[in-house]
């Protein structure tokens, strides 16, 4: 069975790796970046099977990332984290 394949996008190199760990420790297969554009040139190039990404972030954020993902694959879940405690953001 192949791993599944998850996209991390942060611009925080330490919450990348410690994500990332994490998930490989778990035999997930991680694929990490530092901003939306370069993740959505990943995700273009490559199935994923998750995107987990930061939503404020340089180049392109993570909710314009969402668009354009969801543009191109409609079924790829996506899960949008934020250190942000701004509830109206959440929402």
């Amino acid at each position: 069975m192949a791993q599944e394949k998850i996209l991390v996008v942060d611009d925080e190199e330490a919450i990348r790796e410690v994500v990332a760990t994490l998930l490989e420790a778990q035999g997930y297969q991680c694929t990490v970046v530092e901003n939306g554009k370069i993740a959505l040139q990943r995700f273009l190039g490559d199935s994923h099977d998750l995107v987990l990404s930061d939503i404020v972030m340089p180049e392109l954020d993570g909710l314009k990332l969402l668009e354009q993902v969801r543009a191109t694959n409609q079924d790829v879940p996506v899960i949008m984290v934020t250190a942000m405690h701004d509830i109206s953001t959440a929402l």
